[in-house]
């Protein structure tokens, strides 16, 4: 029985099946022959609640671009599908095209709390994907991370592949398009992590160990592999004006939390409040021009059929 026959017959029993139904308005089908890089951009939590981040939307859209790459949503299943699955041996799937997420050249994990990261761990296990980087081999899938909690990577470092650190727009397109480059040279996983610990704003754990001192405080991190950089430097998106944005964002099916169309008018903070981990990480202050918002708002709203807007920022008034 096919993957797509066996989730059929669990939608009948679970509460809301159009979380695992995908073929929404704006979602992307792509044929699977002509890819090079299938890309599964995972959120760990329900599909109300990662459908409702922008971040999602502007990373779907602009790896989708690419002719090679093809990216796909992942998403946690809720309590009573996952008791199914685990029943039926069904595997965590991609909506796009009901594969197994183990089917994947790269699953990239967004970090947007902490309390999300025991539900990465539940997700490669429902994957059939070996949980430590350490134990995965050349048919199992690069995992990747990113995200505000990405600046504190070492909770998940022996879990994650590899970190970039800082805005994704540009980065996750260099990943991509070194992936294509290590998949035609046919050479082993550790060379393609070579090649990204190369890219600014790319840690791969591996490649560095931690000197403890005597109290169990780190002393120095050391590099275990020359090639690597000593620091590795957030990513940022200088012109934000100039950047990609989704004006035909994917409209879900079913109410997700923020179920609206959303313009970003800036990235980064004025204020510098020191209690606030958003305002230190995402500075400088990049912003959108007034007529550029507007454009944005006009052109997604004709797009959904959305009747209400937000405007997101950090401090938006």
């Amino acid at each position: 029985m096919t993957l797509t026959k066996q989730l059929d017959k669990l939608l009948m029993k679970v509460e809301k099946p159009g979380r695992y139904t995908g073929g929404e308005l704006h979602s992307v089908k792509k044929e699977l022959t002509a890819i090079k890089t299938r890309f599964g951009f995972a959120f760990p939590d329900t599909y109300e609640i990662g459908m409702s981040y922008l971040g999602l939307q502007i990373i779907y859209h602009l790896l989708n671009k690419m002719e090679p790459v093809y990216c796909e949503r992942v998403f946690a299943p809720a309590s009573d599908m996952e008791a199914l699955m685990r029943k039926e041996g069904l595997p965590l799937f991609t909506l796009e095209t009901k594969s197994p997420v183990k089917d994947l050249d790269i699953i990239g994990f967004t970090l947007q709390y902490e309390l999300s990261f025991s539900n990465i761990v539940n997700m490669l296990d429902l994957g059939g994907i070996p949980v430590k980087s350490a134990d995965r081999g050349g048919d199992d899938p690069f995992i990747a991370a990113g995200g505000p909690c990405a600046f504190n990577p070492e909770p998940l470092a022996d879990i994650i592949d590899f970190f970039m650190i800082g805005d994704g727009e540009e980065v996750l397109r260099e990943v991509c398009e070194a992936h294509g480059r290590w998949k035609d040279s046919g050479r082993d996983r550790e060379a393609f992590l070579e090649m990204l610990a190369g890219l600014r704003g790319v840690y791969v754990p591996r490649f560095y160990e931690p000197d403890y001192q005597e109290d169990g405080t780190i002393r120095e991190i050391l590099k275990n592999n020359e090639k690597v950089p000593d620091k590795v430097e957030k990513r940022i998106v200088v012109d934000l004006e100039a950047a990609e944005f989704p004006v035909e964002p994917i409209v879900p099916f079913i109410e997700a939390v923020h179920d609206r169309a959303v313009v970003e008018i800036f990235r980064g903070c004025t204020r510098g409040c020191r209690f606030c981990q958003a305002g230190m990480i995402y500075r400088p202050v990049r912003e959108r021009s007034k007529d550029r918002v507007k454009e944005l708002a006009a052109r997604q709203l004709a797009a959904t059929g959305h009747e209400e807007l937000s405007i997101l920022s950090l401090s938006t008034s």
